[in-house]
């Protein structure tokens, strides 16, 4: 009898009450969904007013071009951001201290100052890939850079020195543009940066060639510095470089030791713009070869041919003469052969 009212009085408020909503668990579950959503909104950080935070793509923030000139609030779950085309001048210590998810940084074309970026700014950002700080007016490379780093932009500044320390530990490292800058002095900076394939140092202030550059190189951009020669043997060691642009240096034949650039899988040497009076030996695996403005009085077909036959022939593609002290009545009638895949040569 007991067993009977207690089922009675478990039935009774549903007796006087309406139907039961079928699609009573429907909303329960979009109610959850919501309120969970907006915790988590809650807890990573709204996406702030004078960005973008699209739904298509929620762990990007584009804050480009917007007229910036400090640094926005960033949510937690941000991986992806877009500050470049503003006018920011400093990055905090605090700034990037929520962001710690950060995949790719993009600052570039900002107005920022070495002495405003904290030296703990970038501490936190261990999953950091990307980081573009390209045209700035940074006098020096940030301290504590993340050792994830893939890809570093640091071209259109004022550096004007790059120190061990500044680079250390970035075993990661794959791309470094340095270009157009004031570097007077690399030191051995570069030594450890093992998985470096594309270095650009060009329109700086150097005199020489940096000291022990990474082995696995595969693109070597020194053009535009006043460089007056080379090391010996100093490419014998990269066995996958394949472009090299030097031109607008002060390179003499002096300068350039026997065979230096007589190197098998090199794809294009540019020595355009220097004060060469011979054309210097290349290898027969060589394809684009630029030595345009030079002082170069002979066309030495010995440079691309040690033996002229029909099975011993340079690969040589293009080949840039002009503007030197030679004329096509130079071109020896045995190029030919030697030269016969070549389909622009100009003189």
């Amino acid at each position: 009898m007991r067993l009977v009212i207690v089922l009675l009085s478990a039935l009774l408020p549903l007796a006087h009450s309406q139907a039961p909503d079928p699609f009573a668990w429907l909303f329960g579950w979009s109610q959850r969904s919501y309120f969970d959503s907006l915790r988590a909104d809650i807890k990573g950080g709204a996406c702030p007013e004078e960005c973008d935070c699209p739904h298509s793509f929620p762990v990007s923030m584009y804050c480009d071009g917007r007229g910036l000139t400090a640094m926005p609030a960033i949510p937690s779950h941000i991986k992806y951001l877009y500050l470049q085309n503003n006018a920011i001048t400093a990055v905090p210590d605090s700034a990037l201290t929520n962001a710690t998810d950060l995949v790719w940084l993009m600052l570039h074309y900002n107005q920022l100052r070495s002495e405003a970026i904290g030296k703990k700014a970038f501490v936190k950002l261990a999953s950091l890939e990307r980081l573009y700080l390209q045209h700035n007016n940074l006098s020096s490379i940030p301290s504590n850079l993340p050792h994830s780093l893939r890809d570093l932009r640091l071209n259109h500044n004022k550096i004007e020195k790059v120190t061990p320390a500044d680079l250390e530990g970035m075993d990661n490292l794959t791309i470094l543009y340095l270009h157009d800058n004031a570097v007077t002095d690399m030191s051995t900076s570069l030594k450890d940066l093992k998985s470096l394939t594309l270095l650009d140092i060009s329109n700086n202030k150097l005199t020489k060639v940096p000291e022990a550059l990474p082995e696995h190189l595969h693109q070597l951009y020194l053009e535009s510095n006043t460089i007056s020669s080379v090391p010996e043997d100093f490419l014998r060691r990269f066995t996958q470089l394949q472009y090299i642009r030097m031109a607008h240096n002060q390179l003499t034949d002096k300068g350039i030791p026997p065979n230096t650039f007589n190197v098998t899988g090199l794809v294009e040497l540019d020595l355009s713009f220097n004060k060469l009076e011979r054309i210097p030996p290349v290898s027969n695996t060589l394809q684009h070869l630029y030595l345009q403005a030079n002082q170069i009085k002979e066309f030495t077909l010995g440079s691309f041919c040690s033996i002229v036959d029909v099975t011993s022939f340079s690969t040589l593609r293009t080949l840039r003469l002009d503007g030197n002290e030679i004329s096509p009545a130079d071109i020896p009638s045995e190029s030919s052969l030697c030269l016969r895949v070549a389909s622009n040569i100009e003189v």
